[in-house]
């Protein structure tokens, strides 16, 4: 006689949104099981299933290998218990209580069905821009809080019609039954097309009218799923650089969207790794090298080898792209300089010298999300920006820290994060911290992953830079909430979200290599290009670049060739650096010309003073005349690394270490020397790769009587000469994982230092 059992199961991982519920039902109805599964108020998802001896055990196995693609099972907790005599097996309406704490669905990019569907005439969802199932489509973008049920999202000002109603009755419709987010055209969003003026042009098709209008070169603010993108011809260089007129962008680099990966391969010459980046759910901005015979303008990533492309990640851009001559489009965030992306009404106040016409929809993007953008270091994925797609996934670490935390951040590039047991949850991208937009941006972020984690803060993590505002906000956080302000210094939080993220325990010591711009030094000097022995609650600096004077502050910033005038008169004197700059002619890229330097040369001891990565970096790209202004953060660097590729080393220049300083002063002077000697292309590489040398040869010092891992971060990080240098000289090194070596990662470190050492 075969005997009853039960089973009490909780799931954790992402588990809503996913078709997780309607997929746990056909199985128990597969295998003859009862009970109920229901979500949970802190994402995770309960399940009972009660039946024949054995037919819960094939159940638990069918768990973990049929779900449906979205479903990522990061634990299944099951207790044996008794059976209660349900009669069948039913999907409860969600709970609000948190028992396990899960995931919050990321958005997912449209699968290969539903776009199929939406280009299918014989589909009920043909040309249908909206169209979505439990596999993919908008999620985090578009919740209020979780669980994630349908009057929990933006999708609630949407009532199903009878159509799409029976088929979220149906369980055997494998993706729509109680798939949330599903509608058609007969009940869910609709398009508009609008003026600058915010007056609707009347058209039968908005879409096919957008496009009709971006291939006459106008530019067009689209609303997408978790904000505005600025459309506009990337093949036409009037129209682009037009857009950089209007946007107020000289040179950073745009986003391109390609229609699918034959196009991809027509503009760029991407790697198998770059086309599983691009064709994964995710859909980031991957960068790609350019083709020579590109039909890109050369004005959309001027200056660069590679450019940025994602693919379609909703049934509305892939129509967009199809209706296209060339199937590519720029696709820019939709913001004013410096601002977070528009997501509302407001854009067409904050978009309206931009764009010439906004095709909008009428649903509420709730959580503003940016593309992410990933790029291949040494062969293998780095992210640069983690937002949509990614956020809100946590980090998993292989211990528990003490109380809950919340973490600001840094001041470019800024993510938060909030952390808890053994789980820290990052923000999703959020600019740079210089408006109070931003800073509400980042609060209202932070207050949406308190409010749904249920968090009570312990302590609150920032940087330990004096003047940064998220260090004022988490001291007045501090203050409101009564409990103590860790202030983590910038370095040593990059070199942990490396540690953290590759699952170091507490108890191991690393060497860590931090490379970047800028970073408040204990020293009270700015700090950027550290050799640190670290753990997650300690670091000693052991090395370090030379300190190279910024005249001026951020202007040296801004025009670097004031940082290489300097550098040289504290090697030789004012007299011979003067000399060098005019035969070089650098003079002449500074705005007030010669006087400028005369006044950096005479001056630069009074200058404030940075170890910094990236301020030697910037020196040598104006010494080689690669980039003289700065118009986007780390402008200088990443066209070093540009001009570097195809170059050759210099064997007789050499960047020397000395008593635990690289001395990179002395290398600039040998640069101006070789710079007629050599092409700009091989001085380029053999700087990057002395750098890489010269930090590994800082790092063996540490290693000579311990084995100890060696964990590289910072902007710079990701750079291939550096990194490819040091793997040559040391061997294995650490990545971040998951998570952007840049300041972007800052607030991982933040929240781990501060939940192990409050």
């Amino acid at each position: 006689m075969c005997k009853n059992r039960a089973a009490h199961i909780k799931a954790v991982g992402i588990v809503q949104g996913t078709g997780f519920r309607p997929f746990v039902h056909r199985i128990a109805s597969k295998f003859g099981l009862k009970g109920y599964i229901r979500n949970l108020g802190g994402s995770e998802v309960e399940i009972w299933v009660e039946g024949d001896d054995g037919a819960v055990e094939l159940f638990l196995e069918a768990l973990e290998k049929e779900k449906p693609p979205p479903v990522e099972l990061e634990e299944l907790k099951v207790s044996r218990v008794e059976p209660r005599g349900y009669s069948h097996f039913t999907i409860l309406e969600s709970a609000h209580s948190l028992t396990e704490r899960s995931q919050i669905p990321p958005d997912i990019g449209a699968c290969p069905h539903c776009l199929r569907e939406t280009i299918d005439p014989t589909s009920r969802w043909f040309r249908y821009p909206f169209n979505s199932c439990a596999w993919c489509g908008p999620r985090f973008s578009m919740m209020y809080c979780a669980p994630y049920d349908r009057e929990n999202t933006s999708m609630r000002d949407f009532p199903l019609c009878d159509e799409c109603r029976s088929e979220y009755s149906d369980p055997g419709n494998l993706r729509r039954f109680h798939a949330q987010g599903i509608s058609c055209t007969r009940c869910g969003p609709r398009l508009r097309l609008l003026d600058n003026l915010g007056v609707e042009v009347a058209c039968d098709n908005p879409l096919s009218e957008a496009v009709s209008l971006i291939e006459e070169g106008n530019i067009v603010a689209i609303k997408g799923i978790g904000g505005f993108h600025l459309a506009a011809l990337a093949s036409d260089d009037d129209v682009v650089m037009e857009l950089r007129r209007r946007k107020q962008r000289p040179r950073k680099p745009f986003a391109l969207m390609a229609l699918d990966l034959e196009v991809v391969k027509a503009i760029a010459s991407p790697s198998e790794k770059h086309l599983e980046l691009l064709s994964s759910p995710q859909k980031p901005i991957v960068l790609v090298p350019k083709r020579v015979d590109t039909l890109v303008s050369s004005f959309v990533a001027p200056g660069l080898t590679e450019i940025g492309v994602m693919l379609p990640y909703t049934p509305l851009h892939y129509l967009l792209l199809s209706e296209t001559k060339d199937k590519f489009l720029i696709m820019t965030s939709g913001n004013r300089k410096g601002l977070p992306i528009c997501k509302g009404t407001e854009a067409l106040r904050e978009l309206s010298g931009i764009a010439d016409y906004f095709l909008v929809h009428n649903r509420e993007i709730v959580n503003r999300v940016d593309d992410s953008v990933i790029r291949l270091t040494a062969g293998e994925p780095q992210m640069l920006r983690r937002s949509r797609g990614y956020v809100p996934r946590w980090v998993k670490l292989p211990f528990r820290i003490r109380g809950e935390v919340i973490a600001l951040g840094a001041h470019l590039d800024n993510t938060g994060a909030i952390a808890f047991e053994d789980k820290v949850v990052p923000t999703q991208y959020l600019g740079d911290m210089d408006n109070l937009e931003n800073i509400d941006f980042l609060l209202s972020a932070i207050d949406f992953l308190v409010r749904n984690y249920r968090l009570t803060p312990s302590v609150i993590a920032s940087d330990k830079h004096p003047n940064y505002l998220t260090t004022e906000f988490a001291r007045r956080l501090s203050s409101e909430l009564g409990v103590p302000h860790v202030k983590v210094q910038h370095h040593h939080a990059h070199i942990v979200s490396c540690t953290a993220s590759n699952g170091l325990q507490p108890e191991e010591e690393v060497v860590g290599v931090a490379m970047d711009g800028v970073g408040y030094g204990d020293d009270g000097h700015l700090w950027g290009g550290e050799v640190l022995l670290a753990s997650y609650t300690s670091y000693e600096r052991v090395g370090h670049l030379d300190y190279l004077p910024l005249p001026g502050g951020d202007r040296a910033t801004l025009y670097p060739v004031r940082i290489t005038a300097a550098a040289l008169s504290k090697a030789l004197d004012p007299d011979e650096a003067i000399r060098i700059c005019l035969k070089l002619e650098l003079h002449k890229m500074l705005p007030g010309g010669l006087r400028e330097l005369e006044a950096v040369t005479r001056t630069f001891q009074r200058a404030p003073v940075s170890s910094s990565v990236g301020r030697f970096l910037d020196a040598v790209s104006a010494l080689l005349g690669v980039c003289t202004e700065r118009t986007f953060e780390g402008e200088p660097a990443i066209k070093l690394e540009a001009a570097a590729r195809g170059g050759q080393l210099i064997e007789g220049l050499k960047l020397e270490v000395s008593d635990g300083r690289i001395l990179t002063i002395d290398f600039l002077v040998q640069l101006s020397e070789a710079r007629n000697l050599y092409s700009v292309k091989d001085l380029a590489y053999t700087t990057l790769t002395r750098l890489g040398e010269a930090l590994a040869s800082l790092a063996r010092e540490e290693l000579k009587d311990v084995k100890l891992k060696v964990a590289i971060s910072g902007g710079a990080a990701v750079n291939d000469y550096i990194v490819y240098a040091m793997m040559k000289e040391i061997g294995e090194i650490l990545l971040p994982r998951g998570i952007p070596a840049g300041d972007g990662g800052i607030s991982l470190g933040q929240a781990v230092v501060a939940g192990l050492s409050f």
